[in-house]
Formats: C-alpha cells, sequence, structure tokens
C-alpha cells in the first residue's frame, strides 16, 4: 500500500470532502423543508394538490437518480444559455457550474423519499393528540407547528437518520457532471498515479467517518427527546 500521494493532494481532497458536505447539507435540509410541504399535500391537500404530491414523490422514487442528474445537467442545462440575458446576469456563474445542477437534483430526489417517510409519520400520530390540542382552542397551523409536525418528526427520526446516510452514499453520482468531489479527486489521483485501492480506501474511510457522525447525533437527539418525554 502506497500513501505518500496524499502529502501531495491533500488540498484537493480537503476541497472534495467540502463539496461532498456541502451537497449533502444543501440537498437534507432543503429537501427536508419541501418534504414537509409534500407530506401535508398528500394528507391534508385539495384533490389536485394531494394528486400532484403523490405523482411527484412516484416518479422520482421510481427513477434512479443518476437518470434525473443527466436529464437536469444534459438537458435543462443545455437549454439554460438560449434563455436571453442570462448568460450576462450575475446567476450565471452559479447556473454554469455542475455542483447547481447536482444540488438541485439531490434535493429534489432526497424530498421525495423523505416526504413518504413524513406522510407515514404525520399519519401514525395519535389522533387523541391532535383532538386534545384543538380542544385548547388551537388553530390549525398552531396545531401543525407545535404538536402534529413536531410528533411526527419524532417518530421518523430514525428513518430520517437513515436517508441521510443513504443520500450521502449517493454524491459520489456528482462525480458525473464534472463536479469534484472526494470522489472525483479519488479518480483524478488515480489517473495521475495509476494506483487504484488507495484512493478508494481514503474515499471509504471519509464516508465510514461520516455515516457514524449522522448516526452518532442522531442517537443523541433521540435520547434528548426521550428525556424531555
Amino acid at each position: 500500500m502506497n500513501f505518500s500521494w496524499v502529502s501531495t493532494y491533500w488540498p484537493l481532497l480537503a476541497a472534495g470532502a467540502v463539496q461532498t458536505v456541502l451537497l449533502l447539507v444543501i440537498s437534507v435540509v432543503f429537501g427536508f423543508i419541501l418534504a414537509i410541504g409534500l407530506a401535508l399535500a398528500q394528507i391534508n391537500g385539495p384533490r389536485g394538490l394531494k394528486w400532484l404530491a403523490r405523482s411527484y414523490c412516484t416518479c422520482l422514487r421510481g427513477t434512479p437518480l443518476l437518470i434525473q442528474l443527466w436529464l437536469l445537467y444534459y438537458g435543462v442545462g443545455s437549454l439554460l444559455p438560449l434563455v436571453p440575458g442570462l448568460r450576462s446576469s450575475f446567476l450565471w456563474p452559479v447556473l454554469r457550474e455542475g455542483f447547481f445542477f447536482a444540488a438541485v437534483s439531490f434535493t429534489l430526489n432526497y424530498a421525495a423519499y423523505e416526504a413518504e417517510v413524513l406522510r407515514g409519520a404525520l399519519l401514525a400520530v395519535p389522533k387523541g393528540e391532535i383532538e386534545a390540542a384543538r380542544a385548547f382552542g388551537m388553530s390549525r397551523a398552531k396545531v401543525l407547528r407545535r404538536i402534529w409536525l413536531p410528533r411526527s418528526i419524532r417518530i421518523a427520526l430514525p428513518t430520517i437518520a437513515g436517508e441521510i446516510v443513504l443520500q450521502l452514499k449517493a454524491t459520489p453520482l456528482a462525480f458525473t457532471v464534472t463536479v469534484m468531489d472526494l470522489y472525483a479527486v479519488a479518480y483524478k489521483v488515480r489517473q495521475d498515479t495509476l494506483l487504484v485501492y488507495e484512493p478508494l480506501i481514503v474515499v471509504t474511510v471519509f464516508y465510514v467517518f461520516l455515516t457514524l457522525l449522522v448516526t452518532r447525533a442522531f442517537k443523541i437527539v433521540e435520547a434528548q427527546v426521550s428525556i424531555r418525554r
């Protein structure tokens, strides 16, 4: 095993690790916010909105993430330069990068999966708790904000942790749209040094470390939630 190359490539490795973590954080945060709306639309939305939310979740959960990513990057991305004035706008430096399309694709995909998790958790909240809150005179918005949504998130915590780990393992797909994430750096190292296993071992250790970090963080949150009960 030869790891002498690490001293030369560590700046690239650090930058790739940052890109990977950024993709994970952006997709999880914004995807979770979108998932809340999708879950509520499927439960309490009007028929048309309910149908749209279910169709969205079914389509994105039923197609590979790689295809969704390529449709955005090679499809929508190829049309953006045709929009008048876009290339000269302040948005172009962001919209021309593969990172933007990867972040959008990962966010939309994560939202579809998380919406189903939240939908099940919302339905699992005992109806007595919601009825008791309404009996105290709480509005529907306050019941959702203070009782229904927090309770459902507590129920779904273990599954949410698992979904975040799965999202982390999907981040190497960003390499296919020119994003220099950690896997892309490992690929470059392999091309430059002809070493195959060592770069992949470094990537594996990083992903295992992040997985342990996420798992530990959610265990602490679950323990705190149990104490407050």
